[in-house]
């Protein structure tokens, strides 16, 4: 870890915009401080942030590196409580709730929940970031990108031989390292796809330095992978389910909302049966279509509604995108769903550029799409929405089971979320937000929630002219929603077993093998981040029905999405307190 001195970055950062008493002045130059330590604490991360000021630094993740990580925290922590946040702005007191839970949070990550010792993937994720952020915006000239990638790859070497370091493998689980065996290659990728083509902008001194560079680092990726592959994996006898007292806490820093696990569950096993006979009457009419004469029963069983369901989805399956032709398909639906939003004046529609891109190697494995904004600091670049591509060692079986998935509806509903009115309309929106702070601290769970709530509104606004086959699929993806959030504490917690995962997304669900396997997976990858989507949605349900009543016939849908996604991404209980002048939440409510 690099340590900086200390810069004036009151042109860099506007963390603070609402200065007004001097508790207000105090709290702006704390969080600009701390900003500005973003570089010291990663400067991997800074880069994504679109801080550049240590472009040319790989992060340290030795104990030494850590220790002065836990310094750091604390003196913020100290700093922060010593203010008086009750003189603090309505917007401050929101930035300081959210910069104390951060610092709380990572400091139990690095003290307690210790990922760093078992979970390679960790280290994968920022070397392969490191690199990957330089090279994919035009932030600066072609040029200095390359010579800061140059600087990053010669320091492989020393940052993998830290991961090694740090690992414990008896605490790595399996799975795990597969992962991570499969996923450490993806930085050779970004070299031949991205740096290699490009050399030709450097000098040949340049050219001669970035070569050494990338040399070094493949010998070095080489080595990383025959240690994972004969070292770690045969001693990664870890349990990838982290446990009660660990998944409650990293859930509560994760969601940042009053609701516990136990809410959780509940709400989402009666939602499960809500949706269900929701789409039991939605297949009813789908398949009237095809059966016209069907008398059905006042009372049917749930075997007898699980048939109907599933023949209406087949109707659904017969409508697939090639094998290789699914981001063509996503660019067409997404121009669809902004032509759709500019029409019916759902929410103001970005400028800001958006692309479609095969996800990058080192990332995939974990999801099967996802929406990369850009930093901060670089709002002009533009946002990407990545697909990954099919892997070219599935069975024909493999690939028929992703694409029946992904059918054409279901690659719409994924657009929506993805992209508009999803993350990428609603990232673009509250980036302009004029706290960076709270932009660089954004709530998962208002991100994934509203991605959710993005897809219901779309359906209910008569996207796709008020096709019952869209309506039924946009329920099965709630669905996947609420099935997340029950096998997330279920797995990590309960003990729940592959079988009765896969059951309860196969036949509860509808979801295909394919999606469900994968999954599996990445619920043992991750924990207590399923559950964002469907507590997310949840909430902004509850938000948007006290904003309805307060407004009454005040209330249009452009208005609200508008106020909704100015206030930047905090957690929903934030922006409940703004959109209704209640009083802004604390810690412990």
């Amino acid at each position: 870890m690099i340590r900086l001195v200390p810069v004036s970055l009151i042109c860099l950062f506007a963390s603070a915009a609402f200065a007004g008493t001097p508790t207000d002045e105090a709290f702006g130059n704390l969080a600009d401080e701390y900003l500005n330590d973003l570089a010291n604490f990663s400067p991997a991360t800074a880069t994504i942030i679109g801080d550049h000021r240590a472009d040319d630094e790989l992060d340290r993740v030795d104990d030494a590196a850590r220790a002065e990580s836990l310094e750091l925290l604390r003196e913020y922590q100290a700093a922060l409580e010593a203010l008086d946040r009750n003189e603090l702005s309505r917007a401050n007191q929101v930035d300081a709730e959210l910069l104390l839970h951060e610092i709380e949070s990572s400091t139990w990550s690095i003290e307690t929940l210790r990922e760093w010792a078992w979970n390679p993937l960790y280290y994968i994720n920022i070397s392969g970031g490191a690199i990957y952020g330089l090279l994919a915006r035009d932030f600066a000239p072609l040029e200095q990108r390359l010579v800061s990638a140059t600087a990053r790859l010669e320091q492989i070497p020393r940052f993998l031989e830290e991961a090694r370091g740090s690992l414990e493998p008896s605490r790595v689980p399996k799975i795990h390292a597969e992962t991570a065996i499969a996923q450490n290659p993806g930085l050779n990728s970004i070299i031949d796809t991205m740096i290699i083509p490009r050399m030709d902008v450097l000098t040949s001194e340049q050219q001669a330095r970035l070569s050494a560079a990338i040399e070094t680092a493949r010998n070095a990726v080489a080595d990383h992978q025959t240690w994972l592959e004969e070292e770690l994996l045969p001693r990664a006898n870890g349990d990838f389910r982290v446990g009660e007292a660990l998944y409650d806490t990293k859930l509560a820093f994760a969601l940042n909302s009053p609701l516990s696990r136990k809410d959780i569950t509940a709400r989402a096993e009666q939602e499960y049966e809500k949706v269900r006979n929701e789409m039991f009457e939605v297949a009813k009419i789908v398949y009237l279509k095809t059966h016209p004469m069907t008398t059905f029963p006042d009372s049917p069983d749930e075997a007898y509604k699980q048939a109907i369901i599933r023949a209406a989805l087949e109707e659904a399956y017969r409508k697939l995108p090639p094998r290789d032709g699914i981001v063509d398909v996503a660019k067409q639906q997404l121009q669809e769903a902004i032509d759709f939003v500019i029409e019916h004046n759902i929410v103001t529609m970005p400028e800001e550029p958006v692309e479609i891109i095969i996800m990058p190697e080192f990332q995939r494995g974990v999801t099967v799409a996802y929406l990369d904004p850009p930093g901060p600091l670089d709002r002009d670049q533009p946002a990407f929405y990545a697909v990954a591509p099919l892997p070219d060692d599935w069975t024909e079986e493999q690939v028929e089971s992703f694409l029946r998935e992904y059918n054409l509806y279901s690659i719409q509903d994924l657009t929506i979320h993805e992209g508009v009115p999803g993350h990428y309309l609603q990232l673009a929106l509250s980036n302009r937000y004029p706290s960076t702070l709270r932009s660089v601290l954004w709530s998962g769970p208002f991100v994934e929630g509203w991605g959710v709530y993005a897809e219901q509104m779309m359906i209910e606004a008569g996207y796709q002219n008020h096709d019952p086959l869209m309506k039924l699929i946009n329920l099965k993806w709630y669905l996947r929603a609420i099935t997340n959030a029950i096998i997330d504490s279920a797995i990590h917690v309960d003990g729940m077993t592959r079988d009765a995962a896969m059951k309860l997304m196969v036949e509860g669900g509808f979801q295909e093998e394919r999606e469900a396997a994968g999954k599996w997976v990445r619920a043992q990858l991750t924990s207590a981040q399923l559950s964002t989507y469907f507590v997310g949605y949840q909430e902004h349900l509850e938000m948007r029905a006290a904003v309805e009543e307060l407004w009454g016939d005040e209330f249009t849908l452009r208005r609200y999405h508008d106020q909704v996604l100015s206030y930047g991404s905090p957690p929903v209980r934030f922006v409940r307190a703004l959109m209704l002048g209640e009083d802004i939440p604390r810690r412990g409510e």
